[in-house]
């Protein structure tokens, strides 16, 4: 039995229909560098969200970006932020001439630890980037009081979390600035790269929106240095008719996390994700800690089962960050769930069958190991 991370014609066919008919609007008014589609989506995950202004880009990487810039974030500046991550969320920082600095995680749930990234902030500290890792929001609550207490500017990295909650509160609603990716396998993923900024900020949301388009103000009128980091209209058509089926992508999700859940609680050795009181993740992944990682990766991989290893050298041990002088043990808890955990298959399509046959394969793994 084949079991793919994500199955995107299996999301997409239901809905083609809806597909079609937004792209064929993009061609009919050949919109296709932002545009009536753009706005469109723009306005529905603004109110999505519960923020009053909604940016779209290129990328999530391209968000986190400028949010940065709109913070204020440039040379000299300081940003604390996680270790445990893709590593847009620290290229972000250095675009703009910034220093990312490396907090540790919970080694629970690999969120960025409040404690110790309070511990990290310094005079040249200008902002707090944590990320909603898994689908799961990070102690936001916890940061906005930090940030609030230091006068820095708080930016949620929610790039996996479209959907998510916290205590009521919704993903993207948290800090100054909020930060998402539609790469396509996000939960409300785009038909190429895309991205988005969110706040109830006018003036950063101007800012941004300037930035994004060359930094123009009226055609030709370059008012600073500027990017081409504008959302294409296919993106954000593609996008607006995915938004309205997110909620019930998310919640089928939900329902594969509680059986494997329920399924893998007999397993010795598997140390299943933990959630936080008053969290409703989104699970973007359903990511377990097992020993001999690489080996019961590898034997699943040879049946056939695309689970996917995240993050398997923290951001601060890569070679592109060696000149900061981060060592290994820095950051003990993000490099021991980079060396154990595995990430296993989870999408809404998911039949029960395929979820049945990862658990029992990686207990025949488990035991044979």
């Amino acid at each position: 039995m084949k079991v793919p991370m994500i199955d995107l014609q299996a999301q997409m066919a239901p809905i083609r229909g809806e597909l079609d008919d937004a792209v064929r609007a993009i061609f009919d008014d050949a919109a296709f560098i932002l545009g009536a589609g753009v706005a469109r989506f723009e306005s529905a995950f603004a109110s999505y969200v519960g923020r009053a202004f909604c940016v779209g880009v290129n990328s999530g990487t391209s968000a986190l970006h400028l949010a940065l810039l709109a913070a204020g974030v440039g040379p000299g500046d300081e940003v604390v932020t996680t270790p445990y991550t893709w590593i847009s969320t620290a290229w972000a920082v250095t675009y703009c001439g910034a220093r990312p600095v490396f907090a540790d995680v919970d080694a629970r749930t690999g969120q960025l630890d409040p404690l110790r990234a309070e511990a990290a902030i310094t005079p040249r500290t200008k902002a707090i980037l944590p990320v909603d890792l898994y689908g799961h929001l990070a102690d936001l609550g916890a940061f906005e009081e930090i940030a609030a207490r230091h006068g820095l500017a708080l930016i949620e990295d929610a790039a996996q979390s479209q959907g998510a909650r916290l205590r009521g509160r919704p993903a993207g609603s948290f800090g100054l600035l909020s930060c998402f990716s539609f790469y396509p396998s996000k939960n409300l993923g785009a038909a190429g790269e895309a991205g988005a900024v969110v706040t109830d900020d006018a003036a950063l949301a101007e800012r941004i929106r300037r930035l994004r388009d060359h930094a123009q103000e009226g055609r030709h009128n370059h008012v600073e240095v500027g990017y081409n980091y504008r959302m294409e209209g296919l993106q954000g058509a593609v996008l607006a008719v995915k938004l309205r089926h997110l909620d019930r992508w998310n919640e089928a999700r939900r329902q594969h996390a509680a059986r494997y859940d329920a399924l893998l609680a007999d397993i010795p050795d598997v140390v299943a994700p933990v959630v936080r009181a008053g969290a409703e993740p989104v699970w973007h992944l359903y990511p377990v800690r097992v020993p001999d990682r690489d080996r019961v990766h590898a034997d699943l991989q040879a049946r056939e089962i695309s689970a996917a290893v995240h993050y398997p050298v923290p951001v601060h041990l890569q070679p592109a960050y060696a000149s900061q002088g981060w060592i290994r043990g820095a950051c003990p808890a993000a490099e021991a769930l980079a060396r154990d955990s595995l990430s296993l298959p989870i999408f809404p399509e998911m039949t029960s069958e395929q979820l049945a046959f990862v658990v029992t394969s990686l207990a025949d793994s488990l035991r044979a190991g």
